[in-house]
């Protein structure tokens, strides 16, 4: 069972844009249209603590409430299952957030397995305990830093049950595709922030002017985790601004 004992732990608030944010920062966008995650003033990422090595990283699924005292969101997490409904059945959640990492694997040199004990997961995906606005992220990071960067040691992604979901784009900008929710928030659960309020997918406004991640998006996972070696042939670097993704 991982634990958080002798680890420090921030739990940093990141929500998918659409939404009114409380005290919002100014972002300053890099050159590249991505941000790194800075934590405390460290940039942090899965595996080795230094920019452009990859990282092997597990997820899981909380099938029973799961209480984390020391973060922000997420605190209280769900069951997954709670999202499913007549219209979204939880074989179809499942699917969905299967594709959502491997857009990211098909990126960059990051790869997720799935466990079957949520409590083994390096992130773990859930339903929010305490349902508020539409979708949540929480990182946790160790004390250790290399070069400006800290380990990720956990990460939650939370959903609200009570809001309706689709799979897909249909125009209804009320009922976010939860493709493509996940994709953001997974985006924050590696590393990323939010460059701006939209022309990528880790924007915080929600938009379906595209469904995959947009140059930016690439620039920035490769920045952490360098370019994807399955599929190089889809990956984009720094210095090919005409990248249309083909995820």
């Amino acid at each position: 069972m991982r634990t958080a004992q002798g680890v420090h732990r921030l739990m940093y608030l990141l929500m998918i844009a659409g939404l009114v944010m409380m005290a919002s920062p100014v972002f300053a966008e890099e050159e590249g249209g991505y941000r790194l995650l800075k934590l405390e003033g460290y940039k942090v990422k899965w595996g080795e603590q230094t920019l452009g090595v990859g990282a092997r990283i597990s997820y899981a699924f909380a099938d029973s409430t799961m209480r984390f005292d020391d973060a922000r969101n997420c605190r209280d997490l769900a069951p997954m299952e709670a999202l499913s409904g007549q219209e979204l059945s939880f074989e179809t959640i499942k699917q969905e957030t299967a594709e959502a990492f491997r857009v990211w694997e098909r990126a960059a040199d990051v790869s997720f397995h799935q466990v079957a004990d949520a409590r083994d997961a390096d992130i773990i995906l859930g339903a929010q305990g305490e349902p508020h606005r539409r979708a949540f992220a929480n990182v946790a990071f160790g004390t250790d830093a290399k070069e400006g960067v800290r380990a990720i040691d956990q990460a939650l992604v939370c959903l609200n049950p009570n809001q309706k979901w689709k799979v897909g784009f249909g125009g209804d900008k009320d009922v976010y595709d939860i493709r493509y929710t996940l994709i953001h928030e997974i985006g924050h659960a590696i590393g990323l922030d939010h460059p701006g309020p939209s022309g990528q997918v880790m924007g915080f406004r929600y938009t379906e002017d595209f469904p995959e991640l947009q140059p930016g998006d690439l620039r920035g996972v490769q920045r952490l985790y360098g370019r994807s070696v399955k599929n190089d042939r889809l990956a984009t670097s720094s210095d090919n601004p005409i990248f249309e993704s083909a995820l």
